[in-house]
């Protein structure tokens, strides 16, 4: 169980990513739609089915109106085609000036984003592309900063493209910067890589210099998918490559930052067993 909050530079394929790894978690997943760009996958991976009553845009007067944290779990909608699964979906913005609304909320929603975590959820965070206030901390009126300074791992996701790489660079150190000094520590950070180009996974972290922590295969296929629900397709290899990186390498920057963050629990736990 985790809180991972994937973002990026410039469009990377932030919202197919996180749909694979809550579609690829084995635990029960919640994948939260927070791009103050706005939200797709109601539109496009569940064929626009649901209703505009229930997402994210909602949460803003509920906590103006101190019902918050009781109408929570009501904004979400089941990411699962035959509705019987644990798979869900906090649906996002329905257009981008929605987003300064959510200002004050965002503290309030990570603190029911760490209750779904320690229910057995795995909580992944779509919030899109990075939106700065400077070059050294994210905006705090149009950007879901408070849900990655207190995620247990921020991903940053990358294509294995020069194009790419090149425009991560700034990303990455605003994402050292902000998490160094208003998160919980720079080593959240991890690269979340896109195998569509010719740079291995070695070259991508030398030239980033931060830790590649996840690789997630090129599969248009997939990705049309996800983007369209177009379901006479049946995915696959992306679906697979997420399985193994949430399980592997994410997992173990996960537990290894909570032991790291925890460090006075463990000689307690220790004298009690003994």
């Amino acid at each position: 169980m985790a809180v991972i909050a994937l973002v990026s530079g410039k469009s990377s394929g932030v919202t197919c990513s996180a749909l694979a790894l809550a579609l690829a978690s084995p635990r029960p997943s919640l994948l939260v739609e927070a791009d103050p760009a706005g939200g797709t996958i109601r539109a496009g991976y569940l064929g626009g089915e649901g209703t505009a009553a229930v997402g994210l845009h909602r949460l803003a007067a509920a906590d103006r109106q101190g019902t918050l944290a009781r109408e929570f779990a009501q904004h979400f909608v089941s990411l699962d085609r035959d509705l019987t699964g644990n798979r869900m979906l906090l649906p996002g913005l329905t257009e981008p000036s929605q987003a300064p609304a959510l200002a004050r909320t965002w503290d309030q929603i990570a603190t029911l984003l760490g209750v779904m975590d320690q229910s057995g959820y795995d909580v992944i965070i779509d919030a899109g592309r990075l939106v700065p206030e400077s070059e050294t901390r994210l905006s705090s009126t149009t950007y879901p900063a408070p849900l990655l300074r207190r995620a247990d791992a921020v991903l940053l996701v990358v294509r294995s493209t020069q194009a790419s790489i090149t425009s991560a660079a700034p990303a990455v150190r605003l994402l050292r910067e902000e998490l160094s000094h208003n998160g919980t520590g720079a080593d959240a950070l991890g690269l979340l890589l896109i195998e569509e180009g010719s740079f291995s996974s070695s070259n991508v972290q030398q030239e980033l210099q931060t830790p590649v922590v996840g690789a997630l295969a090129w599969d248009p296929d997939t990705a049309d998918v996800f983007t369209h629900g177009n379901f006479k397709r049946t995915p696959k290899a992306l679906l697979r490559s997420a399985r193994t990186a949430l399980e592997g390498p994410i997992n173990q920057l996960v537990t290894r930052r909570r032991i790291q963050l925890r460090p006075a629990a463990m000689p307690a736990v220790a004298g009690r067993a003994s």
